[in-house]
């Protein structure tokens, strides 16, 4: 790794304290966009417009994805506005580079029934994690959170009697998120009953204060979350490509199918920018047609 390279990593990682996984995206990017001046013989201070368009078209015939190729071109645009702020290079070619389109598809949700059954399921299990992938399971519905926000929290997270968490999203960003009484009483028998016999099974000597532990006593993974949907969803017996995105996607557009505001949507699942939480408008509004056609009977669409 390059000096300049080296330092927008640091950049990333202490200044804008991004997570490890999105500092490791950025760099991947940015090494792949390396390895192609390497192999057209191209020296890094004849980078301009032709040459990216270049790296592009490679990207594309090489079929990588358009949704790939915009994020590689936005982690680029970034590090030469870091590298022209450092005065490593004069121009950043990239800001005038326009990003080959893509429609992102709208993001599949759960119905209400669907979750119930999951939960059920769930339920169902007689081994002693139940009770752990049950609270998961209802947080999940409960608050939106992501995966890395849910193996992150700790004990001092919660507020018990106010039914309130404290959770750092990305950039470290702090926010509040309520939850619902079924979770209160969950999370109390959780941490009175199984955490207590999983700390037991802990090798460690050290304390933690991790609220999700595996089976040995560690902290929960993103893997290990992602097996603990994956299990439960083989329990119902069937296939909704249960991950911990779609749990966030059906909370937001449930809360929106209720009434509730975009804003205050936006501020529950820690997006920064509003744009980001109107996709979820689309949902809801792809939903209301479809019900429409398939329950009213003078609806019926016309081949």
């Amino acid at each position: 790794m390059n000096r300049p390279l080296q330092e927008f990593q640091d950049y990333l990682r202490y200044t804008r304290r991004f997570s490890e996984h999105t500092v490791t995206a950025y760099i991947s990017d940015i090494e792949t966009f390396y390895l192609f001046l390497a192999h057209q013989n191209i020296r890094d201070d004849e980078v301009d417009k032709p040459v990216i368009r270049l790296f592009l078209k490679n990207q594309i015939d090489n079929y990588v994805s358009r949704r790939t190729v915009r994020r590689q071109l936005a982690s680029l645009r970034h590090y030469y506005t870091f590298l022209q702020d450092k005065r490593y290079v004069q121009d950043n070619p990239f800001l005038t580079i326009r990003a080959p389109k893509y429609t992102a598809p709208l993001p599949r949700v759960l119905y209400e029934e669907e979750i119930r059954l999951i939960l059920i399921a769930n339920e169902a299990r007689t081994d002693f994690l139940r009770d752990r992938d049950q609270l998961i399971l209802e947080l999940m519905f409960a608050t939106g959170l992501r995966a890395s926000e849910v193996i992150n929290l700790t004990l001092q997270s919660f507020n018990l009697n106010e039914r309130f968490l404290v959770v750092f999203g990305k950039g470290k960003k702090e926010r509040m998120v309520p939850f619902t009484d079924r979770v209160q009483v969950l999370l109390r028998n959780y941490l009175n009953g199984v955490r207590k016999e999983l700390l037991a099974k802990r090798k460690s000597s050290q304390p933690t204060n991790m609220l999700f532990l595996n089976a040995r006593g560690n902290k929960l993974t993103i893997q290990g979350l992602r097996y603990i949907l994956l299990s439960v969803e083989k329990k119902t017996g069937e296939y909704v490509n249960l991950h911990p995105h779609l749990l966030r996607h059906s909370f937001a557009t449930h809360l929106l199918e209720k009434g509730a505001n975009l804003r205050v949507i936006q501020e529950l699942l820690g997006h920064e920018s509003i744009n980001t939480t109107q996709i979820y408008t689309h949902v809801s509004e792809e939903k209301v047609v479809k019900e429409y056609y398939t329950a009213h009977p003078r609806a019926k669409k016309t081949k």
